[in-house]
């Protein structure tokens, strides 16, 4: 059984290395991108279990590569972290989030929640 995939969309190399070892700690194979194009190309070829995404990106919004993935029929079963700082937008997409964390995230945090958003197929060991 091959681990889940995990997208993490953020422009804060600090901020996706911690999110990349929280997610691996939680038994996700993780890829990193630093901008909405590159994320739009990505998604485009892969089918990631989640996608943690930063609202604020260069070269397209966190908002428009939401809507991407909502409107695509092959990311249905994709769950979104959305992880900003910006309460406000944030308050306003939780409905369309499945998690919305506002910075700062803490690293156990992310990884426990990563645990249970891991697809039923593929289980993980609960080391929490």
């Amino acid at each position: 059984m091959t681990n889940p995939f995990a997208l993490i969309v953020e422009d804060d190399p600090k901020l996706a290395f911690i999110f990349a070892e929280a997610l691996q700690m939680a038994d996700f194979e993780v890829e990193i991108v630093q901008d909405g194009q590159t994320a739009l190309e990505r998604l485009a070829v892969t089918t990631p279990a989640v996608v943690v995404l930063d609202l604020h990106l260069p070269l397209m919004s966190g908002v428009d590569i939401m809507t991407h993935i909502r409107a695509d029929e092959r990311l249905v079963e994709t769950k979104v972290i959305l992880a900003t700082a910006d309460a406000i937008r944030a308050e306003q997409l939780r409905g369309k989030a499945d998690l919305v964390l506002l910075k700062p995230i803490s690293f156990n945090q992310l990884s426990i929640l990563a645990r249970r958003l891991r697809p039923t197929d593929t289980p993980a060991e609960n080391n929490a």
